[in-house]
């Protein structure tokens, strides 16, 4: 048997080194090779009625809406040259697990934001982060009136939200704590009233369940009805967290509403 030169074993057959360069855009390669192979398969009409079944499961609150944003920007985000978008960033979002603080000054003015987990396994959490708080940003989702928990498939989601806000808003450790209602997700609400009725789900409804004002206000007097002391007032937004001119409208009217009933506070001292 023929020896091989050393060469030949250490020269032109030795693979080269990748470099970061190199790396990044077979990794772009192959991200845009694959959304191509999903793309083709969303097309395949063998593929249409499970996708059917995926939105469905999104109205019934078993996926995120994230899949179907993602799912119905395909052909962009394919692009070898593609760059995520504010949107895209913010459709990418994942749920809170834990306690997650973020400070940051406005104005000269510190902040404390604490975020906290929603799922039913986070909550035993929250009371550790409550001491000391001077407002409570409660978010519940307005187009959750006819969707179910993933923990266990039953249990409607706007239901669930009404009682923690009922444990929260009616709690002695927070007397003096003002509390502001946002109901997200205001896009997809006006989406929902299209084909769902909320009457479905809650019979006491007397307004237009396509008419947006209508639900909107219902919506607002579930969680009002709630508070035990209905003298101290219940400060409400609606908002749409990825509509970035929306969340800057509202939380400067937040950061005003928190500055003056802590000011109505310290004048009480």
């Amino acid at each position: 048997m023929e020896r091989r030169k050393r060469g030949d074993s250490e020269g032109k057959n030795k693979p080269k080194a990748s470099t970061g360069k190199e790396f990044v855009y077979l990794e772009a390669f192959l991200f845009s090779h694959h959304t191509q192979i999903t793309r083709s398969l969303i097309q395949d009409i063998n593929i249409e009625p499970p996708l059917l079944e995926e939105n469905k499961a999104v109205d019934q609150g078993v996926t995120s809406e994230s899949v179907k944003y993602f799912l119905d920007n395909l052909d962009r985000i394919g692009q070898l040259n593609y760059i995520p978008s504010k949107q895209d960033i913010l459709f990418a979002r994942k749920a809170t697990k834990g306690i997650v603080e973020h400070d940051f000054v406005i104005k000269k003015i510190p902040f404390k934001m604490v975020d906290v987990g929603g799922q039913r396994s986070q909550r035993q959490k929250w009371f550790q982060c409550f001491d000391g708080i001077t407002s409570i940003l409660f978010m519940a989702s307005s187009s959750e009136y006819d969707q179910v928990l993933m923990e266990d498939r039953r249990t409607n989601r706007l239901v669930e939200s009404m009682n923690i806000f009922e444990t929260i808003v009616n709690n002695k450790l927070f007397l003096n704590v003002s509390i502001i209602l946002f109901l997200n997700k205001t896009d997809l609400l006006v989406e929902k009233i299209r084909t769902a009725d909320i009457r479905k789900n809650f019979p006491e409804f007397r307004g237009d369940p396509r008419r947006l004002e209508d639900v909107q206000a219902f919506l607002v007097q579930l969680f009002s009805r709630k508070r035990r002391n209905r003298g101290k007032p219940l400060f409400h937004h609606f908002t749409t967290a990825v509509d970035t001119e929306n969340i800057r409208f509202v939380f400067h009217a937040v950061k005003d509403t928190i500055l003056q009933e802590n000011l109505k506070d310290i004048m009480l001292q």
